[in-house]
């Protein structure tokens, strides 16, 4: 997660791991680029696509600092 802060990339996962580190961040006030996530029983990948691409297009990686984004949209 710092490595993508650093290059201010959003990042996208499946790992509810990574949803933890980044809510504690969120309460410790910690910057992070940003986290899209996506349940794998929930959401299909092809929409994970689509709405990756929504997303893409209507932002910029600014938008979701500090922030997580939850799929489907």
């Amino acid at each position: 997660m710092d490595r993508a802060t650093a290059l201010n990339h959003v990042l996208f996962t499946f790992d509810d791991d990574l949803l933890v580190v980044a809510a504690n961040r969120q309460k410790a006030n910690i910057s992070f680029s940003g986290i899209i996530y996506a349940s794998p029983l929930r959401v299909s990948i092809g929409t994970c696509i689509q709405n990756l691409d929504v997303i893409a297009k209507a932002g910029e990686p600014e938008d979701l600092a500090n922030k997580i984004e939850f799929l489907p949209l």
